[in-house]
């Protein structure tokens, strides 16, 4: 099966139905038209397609410097254990590596962290696990 990656925001209804695969909109409730704002914020990102189909995604917001944050790593289910999701990640990392971003993080989906931790990411230690802050 060939697999194009692209660096190009996918369109909005594109995005939306990679997106609802997740099922994390049930908790952030966004409407397509925010979803596709949130990823005009992106630093660097990875769009996978099949044929036209989307089926695979992650990006990057970085300050360019010192920090990268992955958000977004998403594989459509049909599509997963192929490595698209490795390949994605692959990607994203390398991109910081040539701007030698210090410091790279992620938020890990319930499940997902076996996946990180083959792949070089370290949870962080309960004395520094970070702090998140909701405002709705």
């Amino acid at each position: 099966m060939d697999f194009s990656f692209i660096q190009e925001v996918p369109t909005p209804e594109n995005f939306w139905e990679l997106f609802q695969s997740t099922g994390w909109n049930e908790e952030y409730g966004l409407t397509p038209a925010e979803v596709h704002q949130a990823l005009q914020s992106s630093w660097y990102l990875i769009a996978v397609y099949h044929d036209s189909q989307l089926v695979g995604f992650g990006r990057l917001v970085s300050d360019g410097v010192l920090h990268a944050m992955v958000y977004e790593l998403i594989v459509a289910p049909a599509y997963q254990n192929r490595g698209l999701g490795s390949q994605i990640l692959e990607r994203l990392i390398a991109r910081c590596r040539v701007h030698r971003i210090r410091d790279i993080q992620l938020f890990c989906a319930r499940g997902k962290r076996r996946f990180y931790e083959k792949r070089g990411f370290v949870a962080r230690s309960e004395e520094a696990p970070g702090m998140q802050y909701k405002p709705y």
